[in-house]
């Protein structure tokens, strides 16, 4: 297989360029890389929008111990890999043409990162492109703002990943994606996730003093910001969208669920109280009971309470009576640019994002 790589100008061995292609046959692959997960899609252009064809995601904590050492440990280095392979093999069985295979934080911060990429080269025959901190906030608002009230003047985004969070201003109820640039006013990038707070303050025994001091932590990093951006609390019909783990799993425990099923927990919206009364249930459990919860798991069980006090430190400086779960993110906002490049949509018909 060749090397999909940056702006995904490599395809499969053998595939025609997607310029040259009719829609029907074209099938496009977005991976996105963190400090914690490695996740792929991999979808085909499908009317005004794609459809997926095939997925897979994996907690690889590639970061950990990365805030102490600053480097990448070769056992997260080797659990990393082997999905990634998966990955490559899952594009080959799919025909893909066109790929973007992006990284973040843990191989921006990490000593040894650029290490890590030629090996993943080597040995998976994949090029990761490692991005910055702006490309992933826009990429996260082109997978996610579509779920914007169309009503709102205003709405905070926020990604809560493993080793960085992203926020951004969005202002407008524009619905054009080609102006969706436009519409975000500020930006800003924490260099703080659910790994590396967790690791700091510890994720499997919190108490509500332990979660206030990883609160405290994160309302420091937050203030420049909210200076910035005061004046987007005053906006009508203001509200939060938040894409992470973090809150698909506050809507997942809110709901009930005995499952997690995406289709009933992206869009939904919670209100301000139902996310206060998740966040005080999840606090007031032991680590097994969060284990054992069919939406959190014990792979996510240590770092869940970090997420929320990342997002409670957001709730705090910009208060809002509603917030709206996404379940998407970097890899829809990757494969919505891949396919608007083509061309794969007529003029009018590009998807609402």
């Amino acid at each position: 297989m060749a090397k999909p790589g940056r702006n995904a100008g490599s395809a499969p061995s053998g595939a025609v360029a997607g310029s040259r292609m009719s829609q029907e046959r074209r099938t496009y692959a977005a991976l996105d890389l963190g400090t914690n997960n490695c996740r792929l899609l991999v979808a085909r252009p499908n009317g005004d929008g794609f459809r997926v064809v095939d997925a897979f995601s994996r907690i690889v904590r590639l970061g950990e111990g990365l805030g102490g050492s600053r480097r990448l440990k070769e056992a997260a280095i080797a659990r990393t890999i082997d999905a990634l392979q998966v990955c490559r093999t899952k594009m080959e069985a799919r025909g893909v043409t066109r790929a973007r295979l992006i990284a973040t934080e843990a191989c921006r911060a990490a000593e040894n990162g650029a290490e890590f990429i030629q090996r993943v080269r080597e040995e998976a025959l994949l090029d990761l492109e490692v991005v910055d901190r702006e490309t992933e906030a826009h990429l996260a608002v082109a997978g996610c703002a579509a779920l914007a009230d169309p009503h709102a003047e205003g709405a905070i985004l926020f990604d809560i990943g493993g080793g960085s969070s992203e926020l951004a201003w969005l202002t407008g109820a524009a619905r054009d994606r080609r102006s969706l640039r436009q519409r975000v006013r500020a930006w800003t990038s924490l260099p703080v996730g659910v790994v590396t707070l967790a690791e700091r303050h510890g994720g499997v025994h919190v108490d509500r003093e332990g979660f206030e001091g990883m609160v405290a932590e994160v309302l420091g990093l937050i203030s420049e910001f909210a200076q910035e951006v005061g004046s987007a609390r005053r906006c009508q019909r203001f509200h939060l969208l938040g894409t992470s783990g973090t809150v698909t799993t506050i809507a997942g425990v809110h709901l009930g669920l005995k499952r997690y099923d995406r289709r009933q927990v992206d869009g939904v919206w919670m209100q301000d109280g139902d996310v206060t009364d998740v966040m005080e249930r999840l606090l007031g459990m032991s680590f097994d009971e969060r284990a054992a919860n069919p939406c959190i798991g014990n792979e996510r069980a240590d770092l869940v309470l970090a997420g929320c006090a990342i997002l409670e430190a957001i709730r705090r400086t910009f208060p809002a009576g509603r917030l709206r779960i996404a379940d998407r993110g970097l890899r829809e906002g990757i494969l919505m640019q891949l396919m608007d490049e083509d061309g794969v949509w007529a003029p009018g018909r590009r998807p609402n994002a």
